[in-house]
């Protein structure tokens, strides 16, 4: 009886985490939606403020290197995309998604922007946290 009682526990714990797993990575999802949402009105502060950490910790990786901090990905962004002809129409395609831990999940990527004249593409690996209750991203690495 003891047996079929752990057994039982053990069962209904791994159910619960797995759903938990599923809200997480749900929840990742939706958000990387609206931030596509966002950037193809032409909203560069708002795909920020829904996706990326607001802290100087955030990290960036580009062909340019690395940048630190919420403020300078936000001021990269800006300067690479002056205009909505420079932002195009931006399309996520996931890869792979997958949590690193309770509160840690990686999402791997491809990215494409549909401009006038021209198609730019590229992949990426974010690292989220689920900080405060919400997940947010901590290191992109955009190429």
């Amino acid at each position: 009886m003891k047996f079929l009682l752990v057994s039982f526990l053990l069962l209904f714990s791994l159910a619960a985490t797995a759903q938990q797993t599923d809200a997480d990575l749900q929840a990742i999802k939706e958000l990387l939606q609206q931030q596509e949402s966002l950037w193809n009105a032409g909203d560069i502060d708002g795909f920020m403020a829904v996706g990326y950490w607001q802290s100087p910790e955030l990290k960036f990786i580009g062909k340019g290197g690395i940048s630190y901090g919420y403020e300078a990905t936000r001021k990269g962004y800006h300067q690479r995309y002056p205009d909505r002809s420079a932002m195009g129409q931006l399309n996520f395609e996931l890869l792979s998604v997958e949590k690193l831990g309770p509160k840690s999940a990686m999402v791997v990527g491809k990215w494409q922007l549909q401009r006038k004249t021209d198609a730019p593409s590229g992949h990426f690996t974010l690292i989220w946290k689920k900080i405060k209750g919400k997940w947010v991203i901590v290191a992109d690495h955009t190429s």
